[in-house]
């Protein structure tokens, strides 16, 4: 695990060189084909040395949920294992590492049904109309969901009606989640998290966590990393994506880091340079995130991006001997 631009998939890669691994991607971005260069997927000679499971396996415009990880990622698992080999999870996505770690929030599933009826009024009376009818259903969630947030405040209407039962109620009657993690920004639905024995997984499970020990070190990889991006091709690949005409800016997958931000400098919100500064800073504020995560997880190992013995470190800490492969 690790913020985003820390060496996830370096060093993973270096493990597989050593070890009979598979990895599975645990990111809620590389999901999607034709998102290559803003999700700094793996080239395609890196996956052809080391392939790389969930990765590209929805269109843009299809959704998919913490609870459609778990399930594939629960598959994938079992199937590495039957081979004889270990699975290696990779990525940033916390919610989804926590998801399959200690099992769903007891939140009701999605309605495909309800969702486009929601989605068609927005579309229909604007998304400030839905959040009022969040404000009206329960405006302790309205208060704490910004009206911007159109995924967030669609499911918030959602849970409501489906569970008859005001989402802020569901938060409030949490028994296992801490105020930590009820409070982490953008995720504030997503934190009744189930502990029973049901939901262990049948593994032995090390964590290990990367990053830089200085975060300044971050924001200068975050910094050339975007650069990078952009110098390979990104602001096209948003380009070919807005022209398909059936996205658009609200999807959960436009609203991935950096997309987003592209894609509203296609749209002619602001120049190059405004672009690439706001871009560098949702980066930023992602990895924030994902560091808020990683100091409250339990039993973490931690590596620092900037060392030359990570490798040697990890095969320690997981106690497995290079010499399996």
């Amino acid at each position: 695990m690790g913020p985003t631009a820390s060496g996830k998939t370096d060093l993973a890669m270096q493990l597989c060189e050593h070890l009979p691994c598979d990895i599975i991607s645990v990111d809620s971005a590389m999901i999607y084909r034709g998102m290559d260069i803003g999700t700094a997927k793996p080239s395609p000679d890196e996956l052809a040395r080391t392939p790389h499971r969930l990765i590209n396996i929805c269109d843009p415009a299809e959704t998919y949920s913490a609870a459609d990880f778990c399930r594939d990622a629960r598959r994938e698992m079992a199937d590495i294992t039957a081979a004889g080999r270990i699975p290696l999870l990779v990525g940033g996505t916390m919610m989804y590492f926590k998801s399959l770690l200690n099992g769903l929030s007891d939140m009701p599933s999605a309605d495909p049904s309800l969702r486009r009826k929601l989605e068609g009024f927005a579309a229909a009376h604007g998304w400030q109309a839905l959040h009022e009818e969040l404000v009206s259903l329960d405006p302790v969630a309205a208060k704490l969901i910004h009206p911007n947030n159109h995924q967030r405040v669609l499911r918030a209407v959602e849970v409501t009606r489906l569970s008859g039962v005001r989402i802020s109620e569901l938060w409030k009657s949490n028994k296992t989640a801490s105020e930590d993690d009820r409070g982490i920004k953008d995720y504030p639905y997503f934190t009744r998290w189930q502990a029973d024995e049901s939901n262990s997984l049948p593994y032995t499970v090390t964590q290990l966590a990367i990053a830089p020990k200085e975060r300044s070190k971050l924001h200068e990889r975050i910094s050339s990393r975007f650069l990078q991006m952009l110098a390979q091709g990104f602001v096209s690949e948003v380009g070919g994506l807005k022209a398909r005409g059936d996205l658009n800016a609200d999807m959960p997958s436009m609203r991935c880091v950096g997309y987003r931000q592209v894609w509203s400098h296609l749209d002619g919100a602001f120049d190059d340079a405004t672009m690439i500064d706001k871009g560098t800073a949702a980066t930023r504020q992602l990895a924030k995130r994902q560091l808020t995560w990683l100091r409250k997880w339990q039993n973490l190992h931690w590596l620092d991006s900037g060392s030359n013995q990570n490798l040697t470190v990890a095969l320690k800490i997981s106690g497995l001997r290079a010499t399996l492969k």
